[in-house]
């Protein structure tokens, strides 16, 4: 299975069709949240409308919480709070963000994290590769700004349980990382042009993963 991974496009898609072409051919579009800048949440719709594929998202702390309505009435998955298993891949989802010192519009207490996700953990079966699609990072991956760690500390939990985190929020932390088996993804801003595309050979006792960074032509300052 092919998933192309986009975090924070900030209400900016003009990247999106030239990603996509970069990408080829996919199965699973993942959104990693901040799908607006602090709304409408109409915005939402016209990323939708560019994939034909299955799309899941989550909303980012610079959306509204209402965005989860227009998720929902769109062609995407809500995974927000919520799991979904797509041919032995199971995929969980957490959106919002840990609180921040801004007070933006969909900040959530770790203990809300820490109690979805150990739910969701319950419903992964022993045999399925797990995807986990967060807007926040877990903390310490991934997650500094200005020299200090920001991430959600309940979502490490998902360290060396999960196959793979997608994640963003965090700007200036777009990478790979591992901790334990977990592969830990920032796509970096789809708004500037970013992305990740990742394979799952899911045929393979092993489940090989290959992850790639993917980006435009287009000039970053």
């Amino acid at each position: 299975m092919r998933l192309f991974a986009i975090a924070d496009p900030h209400g900016n898609y003009s990247e999106i069709e030239e990603l996509m072409d970069i990408a080829g051919e996919i199965d699973v579009v993942l959104i990693a949240g901040d799908i607006t800048n602090f709304g409408p949440d109409e915005k939402a719709v016209d990323l939708m409308n560019k994939f034909n594929q299955t799309i899941l998202a989550v909303p980012g702390n610079c959306d509204n919480e209402s965005i989860l309505k227009t998720i929902e009435e769109s062609k995407a998955v809500n995974l927000h709070k919520s799991s979904i298993s797509i041919k032995g891949i199971r995929f969980i989802g957490m959106g919002g963000s840990n609180p921040t010192p801004f007070c933006t519009p969909f900040e959530i207490q770790e203990c809300d994290y820490e109690e979805n996700i150990n739910r969701m953990l319950n419903e992964v079966n022993t045999n399925e590769i797990l995807v986990a699609l967060t807007h926040t990072p877990p903390h310490g991956i991934l997650d500094e700004v200005g020299g200090m760690h920001v991430g959600c500390k309940a979502l490490n939990v998902l360290l060396d349980k999960a196959d793979i985190i997608v994640c963003g929020h965090i700007h200036e932390a777009r990478g790979i990382r591992r901790s334990g088996k977990t592969i830990i993804v920032n796509p970096g801003m789809a708004a500037l042009g970013f992305a990740a595309v990742i394979d799952i050979d899911d045929k393979d006792k092993e489940h090989n993963i290959n992850v790639e960074l993917i980006k435009t032509g287009r000039e970053v300052n």
